[in-house]
């Protein structure tokens, strides 16, 4: 496949596919693994939001930074980096005692995760010099990214049903140690000669309002809403929102370019993005704890179920990308949105005892949906832009996916918790008391009732999460309806496309 310098080519294509995959593996492997893991660590509801929020906050807070950082000092120094962090935040996470070390131990793991996961694409931008080259390295790359989030909840299910939950993160220590061993014996090392400067500033300040307001979505329930603590939260939130952008209009080389959002079609893909994440983790969040918790399947047996939305992904991503490239992005995305957004709304039918054999081709129309808008929205944040900020637009729709993710772990999280208990009788919520550790954990004679009360809780959830998806296609009609790739912007040979692929969008 590649001529000159194959063996090097190889093995860098290799070692970055490799380190990327568990890194992407992580963000869908443990969400089988929640139920095991309340169970064992006696964890409450905020806490699961937590383990997951973790991963996806500190990863979507870090990844432009990293990026720079991975462009100035080395790309191999920082893909070494991140692959001996991501690996001891793995090991720490297999040992955690309770759920609070286990939050910071995944927080851990995603700092090496967004150091890595850059730098791994520089690598082989850097290693394959010939475009058509590149062009097929990036999209084995891209491939490898997609397989690992479709095979998680799958490994997940069957780690946690084999050697137990902990093996969810054991796993990624011989893998870690082999990518790094083989990057620091054959991966070159390589910089950018005009790397921009690090905006500390609109990092620091990114960071801070991000946490400031998960924090305060996550535990309002349990403080009170209109609670001293939770009331700070959200305007230390909303003043650090407007004091990053301040920054950032100031800022010769900001961390994130403002001024790409006077586009209608790069800001209409990066509120797509973050409304498709948005409601995409949450949905995955309540169907993980409902299959299992409620419906008593195993681990894996959950997985299995999943498996039409991951298949019908598959089966819909190249058609979508054809039709994007014949007609446009706004049309695949529209039609994607809409069906994602109203597979989620056809499950408010959803109820204790619903057969399966009722949801599936649901599950198949919101898989259907997400594959026509994944491909589509990575290739319409870099059209029409200059080939030299393909990889900071890339960058920020990463960005606007992980910062939708986690803030919709943490909205959901809040409006199922609020349904959730305004639906239990007073008297069942006496006796459940503040216990933890999932539904196992309730008395056998209110189980029934508090399983009511959790499906009500997720139709709120799904609720949100459709009407979500379908102000995403209102979004798509307005913004990008009328919106064609400039031809000169994205040349076949340029791999952009798949560039924007790097947090792991199939």
């Amino acid at each position: 496949m590649f001529k000159e310098n194959r063996r090097t080519k190889l093995l860098t294509l290799a070692l970055s596919c490799l380190a990327l995959f568990i890194v992407l593996l992580d963000m869908t492997i443990v969400n089988n693994a929640l139920p095991s893991i309340q169970r064992h660590l006696d964890a409450s509801l905020s806490g699961l939001q937590w383990i997951i929020d973790a991963y996806a906050l500190v990863f979507a807070s870090l990844l432009l930074t990293t990026g720079s950082l991975s462009d100035r000092q080395g790309r191999k120094r920082w893909f070494l980096i991140g692959l001996a962090v991501f690996t001891a935040g793995s090991a720490l996470c297999g040992v955690a005692p309770n759920t609070g070390f286990l939050v910071a131990a995944r927080a851990l793991q995603a700092a090496g995760g967004a150091a890595l996961s850059p730098a791994s694409l520089s690598l082989l931008t850097s290693a394959f010099p010939d475009p058509r080259e590149r062009a097929q390295a990036i999209g084995i790359w891209s491939g490898i990214s997609g397989l690992s989030l479709s095979a998680g909840p799958l490994i997940g299910g069957a780690l946690v049903d084999g050697p137990g939950w902990r093996w969810v993160f054991f796993v990624n220590l011989p893998i870690g140690v082999v990518a790094f061993l083989g990057a620091l014996r054959f991966v070159q090392e390589s910089v950018n000669p005009r790397p921009r400067r690090l905006d500390l500033a609109g990092q620091l300040l990114g960071i801070g309002t991000l946490a400031t307001l998960v924090y305060a979505l996550i535990e309002g329930g349990s403080h009170g809403w209109t609670s001293a603590l939770i009331l700070t939260m959200f305007t230390l939130a909303a003043l650090g929102l407007v004091a990053f952008l301040l920054v950032e209009t100031r800022q010769r080389e900001p961390m994130l370019e403002l001024r790409f959002f006077r586009s209608a079609a790069f800001s209409g893909t990066n509120l797509i993005a973050f409304l498709t994440f948005f409601s995409l983790i949450g949905f995955t969040f309540f169907n993980t704890l409902y299959f299992q918790e409620i419906r008593g399947y195993s681990a894996f047996a959950a997985g299995l179920l999943g498996l039409p939305v991951t298949l019908a992904i598959v089966v819909m991503a190249p058609l979508a990308g054809r039709l994007a490239g014949t007609r446009g992005p706004g049309l695949p995305i529209a039609a994607g949105t809409a069906m994602a957004g109203t597979a989620v709304l056809l499950l408010l039918g959803l109820q204790l005892d619903t057969p399966y054999g009722s949801i599936w081709w649901i599950l198949v129309l919101f898989g259907a949906g997400l594959g026509l808008v994944f491909a589509p929205t990575a290739a319409s944040a870099v059209a029409g832009l200059p080939r030299s900020q393909a990889g900071l637009a890339s960058g920020i729709l990463n960005t606007s996916r992980q910062v939708g993710g986690s803030v919709g772990i943490a909205l959901l999280g809040a409006v199922f918790s609020n349904r959730f208990r305004g639906a239990l009788p007073a008297e069942v919520r006496a006796r459940m008391g503040g216990a933890s550790g999932g539904f196992q954990a309730v008395p056998p004679a209110v189980r029934r009732v508090v399983g009511e009360a959790f499906v009500t809780g997720i139709h709120a959830g799904y609720l949100v999460a459709g009407s979500a998806l379908l102000v995403g296609t209102l979004l798509a009609v307005t913004l990008l309806a009328a919106f064609r790739p400039r031809p000169a912007a994205t040349p076949a040979a340029e791999p952009q496309p798949a560039m924007a692929s790097s947090d792991g969008a199939p």
